[in-house]
């Protein structure tokens, strides 16, 4: 039997990584904290898919990793499948998850918003509160990348979440060129 661990850990784990890294180790370079965030995740999912992948042959082509990534992988990480895949069979895939565990419990509130536009001064609470969302998704990003990596195929990850706790993580695995000297 596996060992588990209860989903309010993670998520309090998760919440203080992207908090600490945003806040205080790199609270005036929020592009170093991302980096950092998303490396952390990169990590991560290429050990999580090195374990799930171990007794299984190597996959045939990008689809077929990519379809392990949104049935078996996401399974075992979300306890759920990824909602829908779409690709343009160019090297592109968008993997939907119509209810995100790690932003089900995020909301940012309808009053405050209307009440801080309302305020034209510094930055408001619906901005930190969505930039805070943001510095989150990083580490699903590195996740996706890690476990993508590990099977063979180098990708760029982001995340849109304009509808929460929906989810959109656009892959691009074109061929990324990397100069090393």
């Amino acid at each position: 039997m596996g060992r588990e661990v209860a989903e309010s850990c993670i998520d309090g784990v998760i919440i203080e990584m992207v908090s600490a890294y945003s806040t205080r180790f790199y609270s005036s370079k929020p592009d170093v904290a991302a980096r950092r965030i998303e490396a952390i995740g990169y990590q991560v999912g290429h050990q999580l898919s090195e374990r799930y992948t171990m007794e299984r042959p190597r996959f045939a082509d990008h689809l077929e990793a990519i379809k392990f990534i949104c049935k078996d992988f996401w399974t075992e990480v979300f306890k759920k499948q990824i909602d829908n895949l779409k690709t343009n069979h160019r090297g592109t895939f968008v993997l939907q998850d119509n209810h995100f565990r790690w932003l089900t419990r995020i909301s940012l509130d309808p009053a405050v918003v209307a009440n801080t536009e309302a305020a034209s001064e510094g930055e408001s609470g619906a901005d930190s509160g969505a930039q805070m969302t943001s510095m989150l998704l990083y580490f699903p990003c590195g996740i996706i990348r890690g476990a993508l990596t590990n099977l063979g195929i180098p990708c760029a990850v982001s995340a849109d979440m304009s509808n929460l706790p929906a989810c959109k993580f656009p892959c691009d695995t074109r061929q990324l060129v990397v100069l090393v000297f």
